[in-house]
Order: C-alpha cells, then sequence, then structure tokens
C-alpha cells in the first residue's frame, strides 16, 4: 500500500510560480511511475506529467510542456511539480498518482494510488 499528500496549492497571479509536493509513505519502488494530474470543476482529470522513480525519465502533456517540470528527491521520498508563467486555465485541483506497473500511462487507470489533491487557482 503507498500512500500519498500533496501540499502547496495556493492562489497566485498570472505569470507566477509555484511548486507542489506530493511525499509518498508506504510500499514504493524504484520503477513506480510518480504522475501528476489535474481537475477543473465540471472537468475529467487531465494527465500532466510522469516521472520514473528510478531514472528520472520525464514525460509532459503538451499544455504544460516548458512551463512545468516533474522532478523527485529519492531521500525524501517526495516527487515534485515546479509550475512556472501560470495561466487562469492552470486552476485546477492537482492529484498526486502511483503506477505500481509500469504501464507509463496518461489515463487515470494506469495509476493505482492517488492522493487526495491541492488547490491551485490562478488569477488574472
Amino acid at each position: 500500500q503507498v500512500q500519498l499528500a500533496e501540499s502547496g496549492g495556493r492562489l497566485v497571479q498570472a505569470g507566477g510560480s509555484l511548486r507542489l509536493s506530493c511525499a509518498a509513505s508506504g510500499r514504493t519502488a524504484s520503477y513506480y511511475i510518480m504522475g501528476w494530474f489535474r481537475q477543473s470543476p465540471g472537468k475529467g482529470r487531465e494527465f500532466v506529467a510522469w516521472l520514473t522513480w528510478g531514472t528520472g525519465t520525464t514525460y509532459y502533456a503538451d499544455s504544460v510542456k516548458g512551463r512545468f517540470t516533474i522532478s523527485r528527491d529519492n531521500a525524501k521520498n517526495t516527487v515534485y511539480l515546479q509550475m512556472n508563467s501560470l495561466k487562469p486555465e492552470d486552476a485546477a485541483t492537482y492529484y498526486c498518482a502511483a503506477d505500481s506497473r509500469r504501464r507509463y500511462g496518461i489515463v487515470t487507470s494506469a495509476y493505482d494510488y492517488w492522493g487526495h489533491g491541492t488547490q491551485v487557482t490562478v488569477s488574472s
């Protein structure tokens, strides 16, 4: 079992930056894929980025490529999402997720464990 806890969400102005954290506890492994998703009111949960615990390989949605960076600190068992040049359309609840079966997916069904989310609000 893996527990994930997101933090760092807050109100930020458009053009600003924010760093989200996802602390993982429990049974994690180097082959896990860690993902970030987001969900706005009335919309489905949207893929943002994933990263492999072991090698640090990353993959991004086109909508955030060049603005967001996913990274990890293995010693702290924490994954980060650095968000720069934020836009009003980036406002959402951001969720951290873990894939224990190396599916390298961009859909929610590829992930086994989820955090409760952290709210990001972007003012224009």
